[in-house]
């Protein structure tokens, strides 16, 4: 008999999107998961817009094949820069990580002035003010390029990490911005550096994660669009399927990847889009 779970698909051009994985699974664990890094082709910041949205748009049709039906992209730059593009090519319904992080910044914001911290393409892009501004919040974003290296470096915890976003938050606290009370996580790496970015922060802020954000999207989304049957007992309890792909060293992504989801990954598949 096949199974009713719903098949999920999720796209980044790294590691960073393990994060919003590992918020879908929390959340929505009868579900299945594929998982697309296109760790060949990133960082996607440097790129192009149409480079970046030629890139995503493979990469969503490539899940479509392999039977996602919903597509999660969890690349900030590609949200950024071409989820428009994406949502037009793609025969599935999608959700980015943008709005679901400023729709929940609104929801706990009090005082209506926000911090977003992410890397130089996605704040160059300035996806985050926009959708904040429509909802009435004065911003401020900065860039803070040295975070992920030192994630995937593993530095989560390091004295080094802590003094250069201990730099990169007074910074962004200063002047008109001190009494800002949310700080919005505008890149999926950062997640693993909230215990450290909470103790750093000004202590009357709230931090909004946008891969929490992002998988509660998803799970309203799912409900209203694309409503499953009722899975059986059997499939409720059943462990989510999932399965990996990346453009580049198989090895390279278990390794890092493990530091994102929390646990071993097994089952990654080689790509190669261009073939």
């Amino acid at each position: 008999m096949t199974s009713r779970r719903p098949t999920i698909g999720v796209f980044d051009s790294g590691f960073g999107g393990l994060t919003v994985l590992k918020a879908l699974l929390e959340l929505i664990p009868a579900a299945d998961y594929l998982y697309f890094g296109d760790t060949a082709r990133l960082p996607y910041g440097s790129k192009s817009v149409e480079t970046v949205a030629r890139y995503a748009v493979e990469a969503a049709h490539y899940l479509e094949s392999h039977g996602a039906q919903f597509l999660v992209i969890a690349c900030n730059t590609a949200t950024a820069l071409a989820l428009d593009r994406i949502t037009a090519a793609a025969h599935v319904p999608i959700v980015g990580v943008v709005e679901p992080g400023a729709e929940a910044a609104s929801t706990v914001s009090i005082n209506r002035k926000v911090v977003v911290i992410g890397t130089e393409a996605t704040v160059g892009s300035h996806a985050y003010r926009r959708a904040l501004e429509t909802r009435g919040l004065d911003t401020r974003e900065k860039a803070c390029p040295l975070l992920v290296p030192l994630v995937e470096e593993g530095w989560v915890d390091h004295p080094v990490t802590e003094q250069v976003a201990r730099i990169y938050l007074n910074e962004a606290f200063s002047d008109g911005f001190r009494e800002a009370d949310v700080l919005l996580l505008g890149c999926t790496h950062y997640p693993l550096l909230k215990p450290l970015l909470q103790c750093v922060a000004p202590p009357h802020v709230n931090i909004v994660d946008s891969a929490e954000s992002t998988a509660h999207a998803v799970a309203t989304h799912m409900q209203n669009l694309l409503p499953p049957p009722k899975p059986t007992p059997e499939e409720r309890r059943a462990t989510p399927r999932l399965r990996f792909f990346a453009t580049d060293s198989v090895e390279k992504f278990r390794r890092l990847g493990e530091r994102f989801l929390g646990h071993s990954i097994d089952n990654v598949e080689h790509v190669d889009l261009k073939e």
